[in-house]
């Protein structure tokens, strides 16, 4: 029998060999996955012995890593905002950079209007809407996606952060007119697809052959939603609302452009902590 330490450096030799970037943090979380452990408990017990099935699903999961496959997407879990989000091929797996745009909630939000009706539109597995409403206790969440599979991840993710009582999900297409009484909203913030369609085929294969397309094509120019958004959707904010967008590297000029065009009193950009223009606010 092998030591839960020697599972992992063998897991971490053979990514490493492999040419895995964060081979030692992708192996460690592997082998705790394998253990049904979290990290600090695997790192307690590395000296202990580890059952035969364990070993096996590592192999599995190392396997199914070098073909491409994301830590995420075998596990089934990730962190976002330092809240568990559980994650399958029907959703984006949440990225670091998107944090910013919950930071960006909770800086019109907090000592301004606490209790505040917040619409999470394109709303995928749900990683904003559990950030702003667990950063925020008093706050009321709309989650919409067009996502079926999508809404399902979220109202998992809802649940497993105690939510329930002040989420509600909603399916409806970004791209046209809102459902009939949906109501009106303090804040809308949405990461939608931006990846210009001749992109999506550069993509990294991990993004590329495993995460959905859909979720990631932003239409020719990447702009296709923000153009969308902006005109069906920007008649929910109430007066002092503000339309809080992520944006891809590089978008943040055409999509202040788009809001002052369309009636916006202001527009600020944000940067996310790699230094990227990653997040537009527009205020009514």
């Amino acid at each position: 029998m092998k030591t839960y330490n020697d599972i992992y450096l063998n897991a971490r030799n053979t990514l490493r060999r492999h040419g895995v970037e964060a081979y030692a943090l992708e192996a460690r979380i592997l082998v705790a996955c394998a253990a049904e452990k979290g990290l600090a408990e695997l790192l307690k017990d590395l000296k202990l012995y580890a059952a035969p099935q364990v070993e096996n699903r590592v192999d599995d999961y190392i396997a199914r890593r070098l073909q491409g496959e994301p830590v995420a997407y075998i596990t089934g879990v990730w962190e976002f905002y330092g809240l568990p989000v559980r994650v399958s091929g029907d959703v984006l797996i949440p990225r670091p950079d998107t944090e910013a745009l919950v930071d960006a909630v909770k800086e019109l939000l907090v000592g301004r209007k606490m209790d505040a009706r917040v619409l999470d539109l394109c709303c995928g597995s749900g990683c904003i809407t559990c950030a702003v409403g667990h950063e925020l206790p008093a706050t009321k969440l709309v989650a919409v996606d067009l996502s079926a599979s999508a809404l399902e991840v979220c109202r998992e993710n809802v649940g497993l952060n105690r939510l329930n009582s002040r989420v509600i999900c909603i399916q409806a297409d970004a791209t046209s007119s809102p459902p009939l009484g949906i109501g009106t909203f303090d804040v809308i913030v949405s990461n939608p697809p931006y990846i210009p369609s001749a992109e999506i085929a550069s993509l990294d294969r991990s993004v590329r052959d495993y995460e959905p397309i859909w979720a990631l094509d932003g239409g020719p120019d990447g702009l296709r939603f923000y153009k969308a958004i902006i005109k069906y959707w920007k008649s929910l904010l109430r007066s002092d609302g503000a339309l809080i967008f992520e944006v891809g590297e590089g978008q943040a000029d055409d999509v202040c452009e788009m809001l002052m065009a369309a009636g916006f009193d202001s527009c600020a950009v944000r940067r996310d902590a790699r230094g990227v223009e990653r997040v537009v606010i527009g205020r009514m």
